[in-house]
C-alpha cells in the first residue's frame, strides 16, 4: 500500500499540519531559526521540568553489584574467631563470621545471629533467642548448639584462645535448639561485648580434636555465617594466601550487601602495599603511616579517619624511680609537653591530644600545654607550658645546678637529681615521640634517658617484671570502656596491665562500680570520680589517642566508620556499603515522604 503524506493526514486528522507546514514555507530563514530555537527552548524545559519531577517523586538507592579490592599488611593463617592473631586473621573474621551481637558504626550492641535477647534485673542471666533464618554459608542453620560448641572451645585450655578469659565463670545451657542461657557468677556490666564472638559451625567443627585445631584447613577455608562467604583463595607457590576473593551471601541475618565481591589482597611491608595502590591493583588500603597518608590526602585521595579508642602515654614507676614520688615533678612533667604539637608533627594530624586514661575525655587545658598564659608575678605574664612547668619545680624546690643543667632538690642527706629513664618500643612513631618529649623535659631542666627496645623484648624484659622508671606506651581500652584491668589496684603486677602501678581506693571503688552497673547515669558518675581522681593523682602523662586511617575509592559510599575500637571494625556495617544505585518511586522506599 502507498501510504502518502496526504493519507496519513487525511486518516489521523491532523488539521493544523498544512498550516503549519505552509507557515514555514512563507518564514524567511531569520524567522525559521528563531522558530526553531524556541521549540528547542520549550522541548528543553518540558525535558528539565520532567527530570525535576522525576527527581522529587524517585529517590536514589543502592542497588546491588560492583566489586572492592583491597590491600592488608600481612597474611591471613587463623580466620577462626577463638585463634585470630594478627589484623589479616581479623578483617577475614568479621567479614565471614557473625556473633548473637554485633556493634554498629555508633559504637551501640544491636543482634545480628539473635532475634532477641533478656537480662535478669540482677544481671547475672542473659537469654538469647536466635533468628529463625540465621544459617551458615553452607546452608546449616545456626543453633544453639553451635554456640553452646564455640564457647566450650574458646575455654578449652588446649585451644590457646585469647578470648577464654571472656567466659571464665559463665554457664552457658541450652533451652531449646534457638534459645541459649548465660548465667554469670556476678554482674559484670560489659558482657554484652562478649557476645560479639564469631560463632564456629559445630557441625564441622565438631569433629576436630582440640590439639589438632590449630591445624584444621578450615582455619584457611573459612564457613561462617558472616556478610561475606568466601569465593576463591589464590596462593603463591609455597601455598601461602595472597588474596581472598569474597563474595555477598545471600542469607545474612542484617540483609545481603550491595557490593557483590570484596577481595582481600595481602602484602609484607606498606612499600609493596601502596605501590600496589598507586598501580590500580587494588584501591584501598590501612595500616599505613600517617606520613603516607597525608601523601595520598594531599593528591587528591579519599582518606578517612576515625579516633581510636587507644591511649598513650608515660607511665611512671614510683617504685623504681622515687624522683615521681613528688607530686610537683609529675604535674611539672605532664604541663611541659605540648601534645598538639605531637599530633601536627609526628602523627600529621592525626591524632586527638587527651590529659585523661579515658578515651573521648575532654581535653584538661591545664595539663595540656596549649598556650596557657600564668602569671609569674603582679607586673608580668610569661607565656607558654615550658614556663609553666618550671614555675612548679621552682615553687617545690627543684633548683637548676648553673654546672651541670640539671635541676636538683636538697632531701635528707643530700641532693636529688632530675633524673631517669624512659623505656619505649623502637617503632618509629613511638622512637619520634620519645625524642620529643625528652626535649621538652630537658627544655626545664631534667636529664632524660631513653631506651629502645623490640617489642617483644620490651614485654618480656621491662614491662613485665616492672623494670622501668617511666615507660611510653600505649593501652587498647575497647568499646565497653572496662579500665579496671590497667588501673586496679590488684592489677599492679603481672599479668595485669596496671603499668603505672597505680593504688587508689578511691579509684579502685569506682571501676568495681563501673563493672557492675549497666546504668547510664552510674556509670558517668563513676567514671567522673576516677578521672578526678587520676588528675589529683598524675600517676601517668597522657599523650595522644591515634586515628584509624583508611583509604577508600570515592565511588563507594555508605560507608561509616563511627567508633571503631579495631581496624577490622572498619567492616561493622559492610552490609551497608553500596557502588550501584537506581532511582525508584519514593514509596517505595523505608522513607516515602516527599
Amino acid at each position: 500500500m502507498n501510504f502518502s503524506k496526504e493519507t496519513f493526514l487525511k486518516r489521523f486528522e491532523i488539521k493544523g499540519a498544512n498550516t503549519l507546514e505552509e507557515t514555514l514555507h512563507k518564514m524567511t530563514m531569520g524567522e525559521k531559526v528563531l522558530f526553531f530555537f524556541f521549540v528547542f527552548l520549550l522541548m528543553f524545559s518540558v525535558i528539565s521540568m520532567m527530570g525535576k519531577i522525576n527527581k522529587y517523586i524517585t529517590a536514589e538507592v543502592p542497588t546491588e553489584g560492583g566489586e572492592m579490592n583491597e590491600g592488608v599488611i600481612g597474611f591471613p593463617r587463623f580466620i577462626n574467631p577463638l585463634l585470630v592473631s594478627s589484623d589479616a586473621d581479623r578483617d577475614l573474621v568479621a567479614l565471614v563470621y557473625s556473633g548473637l551481637m554485633k556493634a554498629d558504626s555508633s559504637g551501640n550492641l544491636i543482634p545480628d545471629l539473635a532475634e532477641n535477647y533478656y537480662v535478669s534485673d540482677d544481671g547475672l542471666e542473659y537469654r538469647f533467642i536466635i533468628k529463625s533464618t540465621a544459617q551458615f554459608h553452607d546452608g546449616t542453620p545456626v543453633t544453639a548448639d553451635d554456640v553452646i560448641f564455640t564457647i566450650n572451645k574458646t575455654r578449652d585450655p588446649l585451644i590457646k584462645s585469647t578470648k577464654r578469659p571472656n567466659w571464665e565463670g559463665v554457664n552457658v545451657e541450652k533451652i531449646s535448639d534457638k534459645e541459649i542461657l548465660f548465667t554469670l557468677k556476678h554482674a559484670y556490666s560489659p558482657f554484652l561485648e562478649n557476645t560479639t564472638i564469631g560463632i564456629l559451625p559445630k557441625h564441622i567443627w565438631g569433629n576436630i580434636d582440640s590439639e589438632q585445631f590449630a591445624f584444621s584447613s578450615f582455619n584457611i577455608d573459612a564457613i561462617g555465617s558472616g556478610p561475606y562467604m568466601i569465593e576463591a583463595v589464590k596462593r603463591n607457590s609455597s601455598g601461602i594466601p595472597e588474596s581472598y576473593k569474597l563474595k555477598s551471601f545471600k542469607y545474612y541475618t542484617l540483609g545481603k550487601p550491595h557490593i557483590t565481591n570484596i577481595t582481600l589482597n595481602f602484602f609484607s611491608n606498606e612499600d609493596s602495599l601502596i605501590s600496589a595502590f598507586r598501580s590500580g591493583k587494588i584501591n584501598a588500603v590501612n595500616g599505613i603511616s600517617t606520613d603516607t597518608a597525608k601523601t595520598l590526602s594531599n593528591n587528591g585521595y579519599r582518606v578517612e579517619q576515625s579516633p581510636l579508642p587507644r591511649i598513650f602515654g608515660v607511665f611512671l614507676n614510683q617504685n623504681q624511680a622515687t624522683i615521681f614520688t613528688d607530686i610537683s615533678v609529675r604535674k611539672a612533667l605532664a604541663t611541659a609537653i605540648d601534645r598538639k604539637l605531637i599530633i601536627n608533627e609526628i602523627l600529621n594530624g592525626y591524632g586527638t591530644p587527651i590529659t585523661s586514661p579515658i578515651p573521648g575525655y575532654a581535653l584538661n587545658q591545664s595539663l595540656a600545654g596549649e598556650g596557657v598564659y600564668v602569671k609569674i608575678n603582679d607586673n608580668s605574664i610569661k607565656s607558654g607550658p615550658i614556663q609553666k612547668a618550671e614555675e612548679i619545680l621552682e615553687n617545690a624546690g627543684w633548683k637548676l645546678n648553673a654546672d651541670t643543667g640539671i635541676r636538683e632538690k636538697k632531701i635528707k642527706g643530700g641532693s636529688q637529681e632530675l633524673v631517669f629513664t624512659v623505656a619505649t618500643s623502637n617503632a618509629a612513631e613511638l622512637k619520634a615521640v620519645a625524642e620529643m618529649i625528652k626535649r621538652s623535659w630537658e627544655s626545664i631542666g631534667a636529664k632524660v634517658n631513653i631506651e629502645l627496645y623490640e617489642i617483644g623484648t620490651l614485654n618480656q624484659e621491662v614491662i613485665r617484671p616492672r623494670k622501668y622508671d617511666a615507660l611510653l606506651f600505649g593501652e587498647i581500652i575497647g568499646r565497653e570502656m572496662d579500665l579496671f584491668a590497667f588501673w586496679h589496684s590488684s592489677q599492679r603486677n603481672d599479668p595485669g596491665l596496671n603499668v603505672a602501678l597505680y593504688a587508689n581506693i578511691t579509684a579502685d571503688k569506682m571501676l568495681e562500680k563501673i563493672r557492675l552497673t549497666d546504668d547510664k547515669e552510674t556509670r558517668a558518675e563513676s567514671f567522673e570520680i576516677f578521672e578526678e581522681e587520676i588528675q589529683k593523682d598524675i600517676p601517668a602523662i597522657f599523650l595522644y589517642s591515634p586515628d584509624f586511617i583508611y583509604a577508600i575509592p570515592k565511588h563507594i559510599k555508605g560507608v561509616m566508620l563511627g567508633t571503631i575500637t579495631t581496624p577490622s571494625e572498619r567492616f561493622l556495617e559492610v552490609h551497608n556499603w553500596y557502588i550501584n544505585t537506581e532511582r525508584v518511586w519514593k514509596f517505595l522506599t523505608k522513607d516515602n515522604s516527599l
